[in-house]
Protein backbone atom coordinates (compact mmCIF):
# COMPACT_ATOMS: atom_id res chain seq x y z
CA UNK A 1 0.00 0.00 0.00
CA UNK A 2 2.52 2.42 0.98
CA UNK A 3 4.54 1.53 -2.51
CA UNK A 4 1.06 2.47 -4.20
CA UNK A 5 1.17 5.80 -2.87
CA UNK A 6 4.66 6.97 -3.03
CA UNK A 7 4.24 5.75 -6.95
CA UNK A 8 1.22 7.98 -6.99
CA UNK A 9 3.08 10.70 -5.30
CA UNK A 10 5.27 11.02 -8.31
CA UNK A 11 2.40 11.75 -11.05
CA UNK A 12 1.90 14.71 -10.66
CA UNK A 13 5.63 15.66 -11.21
CA UNK A 14 5.67 13.43 -13.85
CA UNK A 15 2.79 14.93 -15.55
CA UNK A 16 4.13 18.37 -14.69
CA UNK A 17 7.33 17.50 -17.06
CA UNK A 18 5.59 15.92 -19.89
CA UNK A 19 3.44 18.88 -20.21
CA UNK A 20 6.37 21.17 -20.12
CA UNK A 21 8.15 19.06 -22.64
CA UNK A 22 4.99 19.27 -25.14
CA UNK A 23 5.30 22.73 -24.69
CA UNK A 24 8.65 23.05 -25.64
CA UNK A 25 8.50 20.44 -28.38
CA UNK A 26 5.42 22.98 -29.74
CA UNK A 27 7.02 26.40 -29.10
CA UNK A 28 10.55 25.10 -30.83
CA UNK A 29 8.74 23.64 -33.82
CA UNK A 30 6.77 27.07 -34.46
CA UNK A 31 9.56 29.99 -33.41
CA UNK A 32 10.41 30.85 -36.73
CA UNK A 33 8.96 34.01 -36.65
CA UNK A 34 11.23 34.87 -33.76
CA UNK A 35 14.55 34.63 -35.45
CA UNK A 36 16.03 37.76 -37.28
CA UNK A 37 17.64 35.52 -39.66
CA UNK A 38 15.48 33.95 -42.32
CA UNK A 39 14.37 30.17 -41.77
CA UNK A 40 13.06 27.53 -44.60
CA UNK A 41 12.43 24.32 -44.87
CA UNK A 42 14.09 21.89 -47.39
CA UNK A 43 11.66 20.54 -49.55
CA UNK A 44 13.99 18.79 -52.33
CA UNK A 45 17.73 18.14 -52.76
CA UNK A 46 20.17 16.89 -56.25
CA UNK A 47 23.45 16.26 -56.43
CA UNK A 48 24.75 18.37 -59.23
CA UNK A 49 28.51 17.54 -59.25
CA UNK A 50 31.20 15.20 -57.83
CA UNK A 51 34.81 16.09 -57.79
CA UNK A 52 37.80 13.83 -56.40
CA UNK A 53 40.34 15.70 -53.95
CA UNK A 54 43.54 14.47 -53.25
CA UNK A 55 46.48 16.13 -51.21
CA UNK A 56 50.30 15.64 -50.72
CA UNK A 57 49.42 13.34 -48.03
CA UNK A 58 47.94 11.25 -50.19
CA UNK A 59 44.61 12.04 -48.58
CA UNK A 60 41.71 11.50 -50.53
CA UNK A 61 38.02 12.53 -50.55
CA UNK A 62 35.04 13.98 -52.67
CA UNK A 63 33.47 17.13 -53.08
CA UNK A 64 29.96 17.14 -53.94
CA UNK A 65 27.71 19.93 -55.17
CA UNK A 66 24.28 20.15 -53.65
CA UNK A 67 20.93 21.69 -55.22
CA UNK A 68 18.79 22.36 -52.70
CA UNK A 69 15.19 23.80 -53.02
CA UNK A 70 13.73 25.24 -49.94
CA UNK A 71 10.35 27.41 -48.47
CA UNK A 72 11.22 29.98 -46.73
CA UNK A 73 9.50 30.29 -43.03
CA UNK A 74 9.04 33.63 -41.80
CA UNK A 75 10.17 37.32 -42.89
CA UNK A 76 9.70 39.08 -46.17
CA UNK A 77 9.69 36.17 -48.30
CA UNK A 78 7.87 33.83 -45.94
CA UNK A 79 6.40 30.91 -48.00
CA UNK A 80 8.51 31.94 -51.29
CA UNK A 81 10.70 29.16 -52.80
CA UNK A 82 14.92 29.65 -52.98
CA UNK A 83 17.49 27.67 -54.42
CA UNK A 84 20.40 27.30 -52.74
CA UNK A 85 24.03 26.07 -53.02
CA UNK A 86 25.92 23.95 -50.58
CA UNK A 87 29.49 22.00 -51.33
CA UNK A 88 30.35 19.40 -48.83
CA UNK A 89 32.79 16.93 -48.96
CA UNK A 90 31.99 13.06 -48.62
CA UNK A 91 33.48 12.63 -44.99
CA UNK A 92 31.70 15.71 -43.52
CA UNK A 93 34.69 16.57 -41.95
CA UNK A 94 34.36 20.62 -42.04
CA UNK A 95 31.24 20.52 -44.29
CA UNK A 96 27.59 18.90 -43.62
CA UNK A 97 25.09 17.29 -46.26
CA UNK A 98 21.29 18.61 -46.29
CA UNK A 99 18.65 15.90 -46.64
CA UNK A 100 14.85 16.74 -46.87
CA UNK A 101 12.45 18.11 -44.11
CA UNK A 102 15.67 19.46 -42.01
CA UNK A 103 15.08 23.19 -41.16
CA UNK A 104 18.05 25.76 -42.26
CA UNK A 105 19.14 29.17 -40.71
CA UNK A 106 20.11 31.61 -43.93
CA UNK A 107 22.05 34.90 -44.33
CA UNK A 108 20.22 37.60 -45.34
CA UNK A 109 18.40 37.38 -48.65
CA UNK A 110 18.48 39.48 -51.63
CA UNK A 111 16.63 39.33 -54.71
CA UNK A 112 18.38 39.84 -58.59
CA UNK A 113 16.56 39.70 -61.51
CA UNK A 114 13.37 38.44 -59.44
CA UNK A 115 15.19 35.88 -58.36
CA UNK A 116 16.10 35.01 -53.99
CA UNK A 117 19.72 34.30 -53.56
CA UNK A 118 21.00 33.79 -50.33
CA UNK A 119 23.75 30.87 -48.64
CA UNK A 120 23.17 28.73 -46.07
CA UNK A 121 24.60 29.96 -42.29
CA UNK A 122 23.58 25.93 -40.74
CA UNK A 123 20.95 23.58 -39.63
CA UNK A 124 18.54 25.25 -36.52
CA UNK A 125 18.68 22.53 -33.95
CA UNK A 126 17.17 24.14 -31.38
CA UNK A 127 14.74 21.95 -30.80
CA UNK A 128 17.02 18.84 -30.65
CA UNK A 129 18.86 20.83 -28.03
CA UNK A 130 15.69 22.13 -26.34
CA UNK A 131 14.33 18.43 -26.01
CA UNK A 132 17.48 16.63 -24.93
CA UNK A 133 17.79 19.75 -22.17
CA UNK A 134 13.87 18.72 -21.12
CA UNK A 135 15.00 15.33 -21.23
CA UNK A 136 18.07 15.51 -18.56
CA UNK A 137 16.30 17.48 -16.10
CA UNK A 138 13.08 15.20 -16.49
CA UNK A 139 15.35 12.41 -15.75
CA UNK A 140 16.93 14.52 -12.93
CA UNK A 141 13.75 15.21 -11.42
CA UNK A 142 11.81 11.98 -11.35
CA UNK A 143 15.22 10.30 -10.22
CA UNK A 144 16.37 12.79 -7.29
CA UNK A 145 12.72 14.37 -6.73
CA UNK A 146 14.14 17.23 -4.14
CA UNK A 147 17.53 16.93 -4.81
CA UNK A 148 17.06 17.13 -8.28
CA UNK A 149 15.06 20.43 -8.32
CA UNK A 150 18.06 21.72 -5.68
CA UNK A 151 20.38 20.66 -8.60
CA UNK A 152 18.83 22.27 -11.61
CA UNK A 153 18.12 25.52 -9.26
CA UNK A 154 22.13 25.42 -8.79
CA UNK A 155 22.72 25.32 -12.22
CA UNK A 156 20.60 27.95 -13.30
CA UNK A 157 21.97 30.30 -10.36
CA UNK A 158 25.50 29.43 -11.26
CA UNK A 159 24.93 30.25 -15.62
CA UNK A 160 23.81 33.36 -14.30
CA UNK A 161 26.81 34.10 -12.33
CA UNK A 162 28.80 33.01 -15.16
CA UNK A 163 27.57 35.17 -17.56
CA UNK A 164 27.99 37.98 -15.16
CA UNK A 165 31.94 37.13 -14.90
CA UNK A 166 32.02 36.90 -18.75
CA UNK A 167 30.57 40.30 -19.37
CA UNK A 168 33.11 41.85 -15.93
CA UNK A 169 35.92 40.32 -17.66
CA UNK A 170 34.96 41.94 -20.99
CA UNK A 171 34.51 45.37 -19.31
CA UNK A 172 38.22 44.64 -17.90
CA UNK A 173 39.78 43.63 -21.19
CA UNK A 174 40.49 40.18 -19.30
CA UNK A 175 43.06 42.13 -17.54
CA UNK A 176 41.79 40.67 -13.79
CA UNK A 177 40.60 36.78 -15.05
CA UNK A 178 42.36 34.96 -12.07
CA UNK A 179 40.25 37.11 -9.62
CA UNK A 180 37.22 36.56 -11.89
CA UNK A 181 38.17 32.67 -12.19
CA UNK A 182 39.04 32.76 -8.47
CA UNK A 183 35.17 34.53 -7.29
CA UNK A 184 33.80 32.41 -9.80
CA UNK A 185 35.04 29.08 -8.04
CA UNK A 186 34.05 30.32 -4.47
CA UNK A 187 30.61 31.43 -5.87
CA UNK A 188 29.61 28.24 -7.77
CA UNK A 189 31.61 25.96 -5.00
CA UNK A 190 28.89 28.01 -2.54
CA UNK A 191 26.10 27.73 -4.24
CA UNK A 192 26.23 24.50 -5.63
CA UNK A 193 26.99 23.07 -1.90
CA UNK A 194 24.78 25.27 0.07
CA UNK A 195 21.62 24.74 -2.07
CA UNK A 196 22.45 20.54 -1.73
CA UNK A 197 23.58 20.04 1.44
CA UNK A 198 22.34 23.08 3.42
CA UNK A 199 23.83 25.25 6.02
CA UNK A 200 25.73 22.51 8.28
CA UNK A 201 29.08 21.12 9.98
CA UNK A 202 29.19 19.23 6.50
CA UNK A 203 28.56 21.62 4.05
CA UNK A 204 31.35 23.56 5.59
CA UNK A 205 34.27 20.80 5.90
CA UNK A 206 32.52 20.24 2.17
CA UNK A 207 32.91 23.79 1.14
CA UNK A 208 36.79 24.13 2.96
CA UNK A 209 38.26 21.05 1.06
CA UNK A 210 36.77 22.02 -2.07
CA UNK A 211 38.72 25.64 -2.07
CA UNK A 212 41.75 24.14 -0.31
CA UNK A 213 42.31 21.41 -2.40
CA UNK A 214 41.87 23.58 -5.68
CA UNK A 215 44.03 26.38 -4.43
CA UNK A 216 47.00 23.81 -3.46
CA UNK A 217 46.36 21.91 -6.54
CA UNK A 218 46.97 25.39 -8.98
CA UNK A 219 49.54 26.65 -6.44
CA UNK A 220 51.56 23.57 -6.75
CA UNK A 221 50.89 23.30 -10.84
CA UNK A 222 52.20 27.26 -11.20
CA UNK A 223 55.32 26.72 -8.71
CA UNK A 224 56.54 23.83 -10.99
CA UNK A 225 55.90 25.71 -14.31
CA UNK A 226 57.60 28.63 -12.22
CA UNK A 227 60.67 26.39 -11.74
CA UNK A 228 60.87 25.02 -14.83
CA UNK A 229 60.47 28.30 -17.06
CA UNK A 230 57.65 26.76 -19.06
CA UNK A 231 59.43 24.34 -20.16
CA UNK A 232 57.70 22.52 -23.00
CA UNK A 233 54.34 24.01 -22.37
CA UNK A 234 52.86 26.58 -25.39
CA UNK A 235 50.66 28.28 -24.10
CA UNK A 236 50.51 30.03 -27.71
CA UNK A 237 48.50 27.15 -28.55
CA UNK A 238 45.62 28.21 -26.39
CA UNK A 239 42.27 27.84 -28.46
CA UNK A 240 40.32 31.44 -29.06
CA UNK A 241 42.45 33.07 -26.81
CA UNK A 242 42.43 36.89 -27.28
CA UNK A 243 44.16 38.03 -24.06
CA UNK A 244 46.91 36.76 -22.29
CA UNK A 245 47.38 32.94 -22.57
CA UNK A 246 49.27 32.11 -19.33
CA UNK A 247 46.48 33.94 -16.93
CA UNK A 248 43.73 32.32 -19.17
CA UNK A 249 45.50 29.24 -18.67
CA UNK A 250 45.46 29.51 -15.13
CA UNK A 251 42.23 30.48 -14.85
CA UNK A 252 40.74 27.28 -17.14
CA UNK A 253 42.72 25.09 -14.48
CA UNK A 254 40.97 26.71 -11.62
CA UNK A 255 37.49 25.73 -13.24
CA UNK A 256 38.37 22.56 -14.36
CA UNK A 257 39.85 20.78 -11.68
CA UNK A 258 37.05 22.74 -9.40
CA UNK A 259 34.47 19.97 -10.36
CA UNK A 260 37.04 16.92 -9.75
CA UNK A 261 37.68 18.43 -6.45
CA UNK A 262 34.08 18.83 -5.28
CA UNK A 263 32.83 16.04 -6.22
CA UNK A 264 35.72 14.03 -4.39
CA UNK A 265 35.29 16.39 -1.17
CA UNK A 266 31.44 15.62 -1.05
CA UNK A 267 31.83 11.87 -1.70
CA UNK A 268 34.35 11.57 1.45
CA UNK A 269 32.06 13.91 3.49
CA UNK A 270 29.13 11.61 2.70
CA UNK A 271 30.56 9.14 4.49
CA UNK A 272 31.93 10.36 7.10
CA UNK A 273 28.97 12.15 8.15
CA UNK A 274 26.90 8.59 7.66
CA UNK A 275 29.72 7.41 10.20
CA UNK A 276 29.13 9.98 12.41
CA UNK A 277 25.38 8.76 12.65
CA UNK A 278 25.75 5.54 12.97
CA UNK A 279 28.29 6.05 15.91
CA UNK A 280 28.09 9.33 17.34
CA UNK A 281 31.06 8.05 19.84
CA UNK A 282 33.49 7.25 16.83
CA UNK A 283 36.69 9.08 17.33
CA UNK A 284 38.61 11.55 15.32
CA UNK A 285 41.35 9.33 14.29
CA UNK A 286 38.69 7.09 13.19
CA UNK A 287 36.92 9.86 11.05
CA UNK A 288 40.56 10.83 9.53
CA UNK A 289 41.24 6.78 8.47
CA UNK A 290 38.04 6.24 6.89
CA UNK A 291 38.26 9.42 4.77
CA UNK A 292 41.74 8.38 3.75
CA UNK A 293 40.11 4.85 2.71
CA UNK A 294 36.98 6.56 1.07
CA UNK A 295 39.85 8.58 -1.04
CA UNK A 296 41.97 5.94 -2.20
CA UNK A 297 38.84 3.69 -3.46
CA UNK A 298 37.65 6.93 -5.37
CA UNK A 299 41.05 8.11 -6.25
CA UNK A 300 41.45 5.68 -9.33
CA UNK A 301 38.19 6.32 -11.34
CA UNK A 302 38.11 10.25 -10.63
CA UNK A 303 41.30 10.23 -12.33
CA UNK A 304 40.74 7.56 -14.94
CA UNK A 305 37.68 10.45 -15.47
CA UNK A 306 39.64 13.38 -16.30
CA UNK A 307 42.14 11.34 -18.28
CA UNK A 308 39.46 10.27 -20.51
CA UNK A 309 37.51 13.60 -20.81
CA UNK A 310 41.26 15.07 -21.86
CA UNK A 311 41.55 12.07 -24.67
CA UNK A 312 37.77 12.61 -25.91
CA UNK A 313 39.05 16.25 -26.49
CA UNK A 314 41.93 15.73 -28.11
CA UNK A 315 41.86 13.04 -30.02
CA UNK A 316 39.97 13.99 -33.42
CA UNK A 317 42.19 16.84 -34.01
CA UNK A 318 45.19 14.83 -32.96
CA UNK A 319 44.73 11.98 -35.40
CA UNK A 320 44.03 14.77 -38.24
CA UNK A 321 47.64 16.34 -37.05
CA UNK A 322 48.97 12.54 -37.77
CA UNK A 323 47.56 11.80 -40.60
CA UNK A 324 48.82 14.92 -42.23
CA UNK A 325 52.52 13.64 -41.45
CA UNK A 326 53.35 15.54 -38.31
CA UNK A 327 55.05 13.99 -35.80
CA UNK A 328 53.90 12.13 -32.41
CA UNK A 329 55.96 14.98 -30.87
CA UNK A 330 54.84 17.76 -32.78
CA UNK A 331 51.32 16.61 -32.43
CA UNK A 332 51.11 15.98 -28.66
CA UNK A 333 53.01 20.08 -28.18
CA UNK A 334 50.35 21.01 -30.31
CA UNK A 335 47.14 19.07 -29.02
CA UNK A 336 47.82 17.15 -25.92
CA UNK A 337 50.03 19.72 -24.08
CA UNK A 338 47.89 22.15 -22.18
CA UNK A 339 45.01 19.09 -21.61
CA UNK A 340 47.97 16.97 -20.46
CA UNK A 341 49.23 19.70 -17.91
CA UNK A 342 45.94 20.80 -16.97
CA UNK A 343 45.13 17.22 -16.11
CA UNK A 344 48.08 16.57 -13.95
CA UNK A 345 47.27 19.27 -11.71
CA UNK A 346 43.55 18.13 -11.12
CA UNK A 347 45.29 15.03 -10.69
CA UNK A 348 47.42 16.70 -7.80
CA UNK A 349 44.33 18.09 -6.53
CA UNK A 350 42.58 14.93 -5.93
CA UNK A 351 45.20 13.86 -4.12
CA UNK A 352 46.01 16.54 -2.12
CA UNK A 353 42.05 17.23 -1.15
CA UNK A 354 42.03 13.50 0.10
CA UNK A 355 43.86 14.47 3.17
CA UNK A 356 42.41 17.60 3.59
CA UNK A 357 38.81 16.31 3.42
CA UNK A 358 39.75 13.98 5.93
CA UNK A 359 41.22 16.18 8.15
CA UNK A 360 38.11 18.69 8.13
CA UNK A 361 34.98 16.10 8.20
CA UNK A 362 37.24 13.96 11.26
CA UNK A 363 37.86 17.98 13.10
CA UNK A 364 34.18 19.20 12.58
CA UNK A 365 31.96 16.30 13.00
CA UNK A 366 34.84 14.99 16.04
CA UNK A 367 33.79 17.68 18.15
CA UNK A 368 29.62 16.85 19.46
CA UNK A 369 27.37 15.29 18.13
CA UNK A 370 25.71 16.70 15.37
CA UNK A 371 21.63 17.72 15.53
CA UNK A 372 19.47 15.13 13.82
Amino acid sequence: MMNALKKFSHWPVTILMLAIGTALLIFTSTNERYYRNPVAKIEQTTITQHQSLHDEFNNTDQQIQQKIRARILNGRYKNHQIILNNAYTKSQGMSHRYSRGQLLILNPITQQQGRLSSSIVGLKRDRLITMLLWLVMTILVLSMQRAGWLALLGVLINTGFLIIMIKVNNLLNGNQILLIASLAATIFTLVSLTLILGTSKKMLATLIATLGGTLLSVIVGVVVLKVTNNKGVLFETLDYATQQPIPLFIAETILGSLGAVMDEASDIMATLYELKSVDSKITQAQLFKSGIKVGEAIMGPLINVLFLIFIADTITMSLLYLRNGNSWGYTFSMNMGLGMVQSLISGIGILLTIPLTSCCGAYLLGQRRDNQ
